[in-house]
Order: structure tokens, then C-alpha cells, then sequence
């Protein structure tokens, strides 16, 4: 299951690395180098999001929480915002969600 939740936070980061670059290159004059790095990034992203097992489905439904979780650490690590108590308990939350979905995986 851990490595499940790491392959699935690897992925979260491409696909916010993915997005954060190009808003860098818009919004705060990056170089325009960001932007075949972003693409890279999205690449990365979609090719690791094939690698489990399970049913497309069910896989972008579990992303999908850890996604959330993901965004949530990139406002309070990237974004430099502290994360309401809401936020916290959202994530858990979520986070049961996914290791619900995810538990019969593991019996493959």
C-alpha cells in the first residue's frame, strides 16, 4: 500500500509541477523554458498514472484523493499558507477514502 501512496504523490507532483510551471512562465515572466519542462512533467505524470493495476477508474478515483492531499502541502510548502484546521481534517479524511479504494489492490 506505501508504495501505491508514493507512486500515486510522485505522480500528484508531475502534474502540479506540470501546471505551476506554465503559470510561472504567464504570471510571473518565467523563461520560456519552463514550458518544455511542464511538458515533461505532464508526460511523466500520465505515463506513471498507467503503471498500477487496476481499473482506470478506480486508479484516477484514488489519485484523485491523493491529489487533493498533494495540493494541500504544495499550499503550505510552495504557497507559503497555512493550512486551516478544515484543510487538515479534509485531508485525512480523503486520505481514509483512498486507502479504502486502494486495500483490495493489495491482495493482487
Amino acid at each position: 500500500m506505501l508504495k501505491t501512496l508514493l507512486l500515486f504523490f510522485i505522480t500528484a507532483l508531475m502534474e502540479l509541477l506540470g501546471c505551476f510551471l506554465p503559470y510561472m512562465w504567464l504570471r510571473q515572466h518565467g523563461s520560456v523554458w519552463l514550458l518544455p519542462i511542464a511538458a515533461l512533467c505532464l508526460l511523466a505524470f500520465v505515463y506513471l498514472l498507467s503503471l498500477h493495476p487496476e481499473a482506470s477508474g478506480r486508479v484516477y478515483a484514488a489519485y484523485g484523493g491523493v491529489y487533493v492531499i498533494s495540493a494541500l502541502l504544495w499550499l503550505r510548502l510552495v504557497d507559503k499558507i497555512a493550512l486551516s484546521f478544515t484543510d487538515m481534517l479534509g485531508a485525512a479524511v480523503i486520505l481514509g477514502g483512498v486507502l479504502l479504494i486502494i486495500a483490495p489492490w493489495q491482495s493482487h
